[in-house]
């Protein structure tokens, strides 16, 4: 039986939906396959491992967690894999892979990912590169506009230089045109954007974007919009698109709330108020959906991802808006429209986990040569002869 932990958490302020995504994931494994083992990363950077920490009624009080559950460390021993408490005389628990189920910053950037290459261990979803491009939306968008995929016209700036000259970002701005959308470049689940219609709103906008990271992404908002998604399941060799849903929105933009309690309960992006299938013609649907292909393609992505498309409902013109490489509630309802049953896409996930671990096995990584058998001292400087 394959030991699977599922690593949630993190100090993103999307600490609380991956712990939903996270419950969801773990509910959703074959108990007659896998043992499931919690893998939870506090907000202080320490990580628990317990049976409670499967149990959504845990994370009521989350400082009552580092005080009654212990504290372990990922440990790497002949080829095997342990989480080994930080305390003695308690037994460690083997693991076999990995399925973070992070979101946001110093998670779902590739920083996750980073942690698991290091120690060699099998994990499913992006690697480091592609957790990273996905995560900085200013970067996705040049590698999309590179790629010849469909974008909203844009610019982008650090906020010192909005601060340093003020006047030539907003007449940058005023030439790309009024009504603009004002995000931070690395964040998820709507944190932080804002609709700007004016100079003192996007003013006001780019000060709300600054209080979370340190480049502005500035778009000029389609009209008519409606907002379509699409997952993709795959690796770098073979990839499947889900049906498209139509999530609604209360707002100008799908804020937080719209997106993680939408009928007035906490189930993640399960939540939300949604037309799945999307109310869409078909070959609307096909361009979409080929659209996502290309892009998780280009993006370097690899397990499930949701990527969001704009829509012009009066041109049908759609734009690719960004890819979130581990997506609320895993974008499971989109997949279970699509016929494959929840089970069945954590089945895949741990599927991409071996298959990119065997591909690994069959790459050099490394010579079997030491260049420090030779080395004489020869002061600060190493020599190169």
């Amino acid at each position: 039986m394959l030991k699977v932990a599922i690593l949630f958490g993190g100090d993103s302020v999307e600490h609380e939906v991956s712990i939903i995504s996270a419950m969801q994931a773990m509910a959703a494994l074959d108990q007659n396959k896998y043992k499931v083992i919690p893998l939870y990363l506090a907000k202080s950077h320490k990580l628990y491992s317990a049976a409670s920490l499967s149990r959504i009624e845990t994370y009521k009080d989350l400082d009552q967690i580092e005080k009654t559950v212990t504290q372990i460390s990922v440990v790497r021993e002949n080829q095997k894999f342990f989480l080994k408490p930080l305390v003695r005389f308690k037994p460690r628990i083997e693991i076999d892979l990995v399925i973070p189920v992070v979101h946001g910053t110093h998670c779902e950037d590739g920083s996750v990912a980073g942690f698991l290459e290091t120690l060699g261990i099998p994990y499913s979803g992006c690697d480091v590169l592609g957790g990273a491009v996905g995560q900085d939306k200013v970067v996705m968008k040049q590698i999309l506009e590179n790629a010849k995929l469909p974008i909203v016209d844009w610019l982008w700036f650090y906020a010192y230089e909005f601060e340093k000259d003020q006047t030539t970002w907003l007449k940058k701005i005023d030439q790309l045109g009024y009504p603009v959308v004002v995000k931070p470049a690395n964040l998820g689940s709507s944190v932080g954007i804002s609709v700007a219609k004016n100079e003192q709103e996007l003013i006001e906008a780019v000060v709300t974007a600054s209080q979370y990271d340190i480049k502005i992404d500035v778009e000029k908002a389609v009209s008519n919009l409606r907002e379509l998604n699409c997952s993709v399941l795959g690796y770098y060799d073979q990839r499947e698109a889900s049906v498209l849903e139509e999530v609604m929105k209360q707002d100008d933009i799908l804020s937080y709330d719209n997106k993680y309690k939408g009928n007035g309960k906490a189930k993640g992006m399960a939540s939300a108020t949604r037309n799945c299938p999307a109310n869409v013609s078909a070959a609307l649907t096909k361009e979409v959906q080929g659209y996502a292909l290309e892009t998780f393609k280009v993006l370097g992505a690899a397990g499930v991802c949701r990527i969001d498309f704009l829509l012009d409902d009066a041109t049908q013109k759609v734009y690719v808006n960004e890819i979130n490489t581990i997506p609320g509630s895993l974008s499971f309802y989109l997949w279970e429209a699509s016929g494959k049953p929840f089970a069945k896409l954590m089945d895949d996930l741990v599927d991409i986990a071996i298959r990119r671990t065997r591909q690994k096995d069959k790459m050099i990584f490394s010579y079997t040569t030491n260049i420090l058998s030779n080395y004489k001292s020869g002061g600060s400087k190493g020599s190169k002869k």
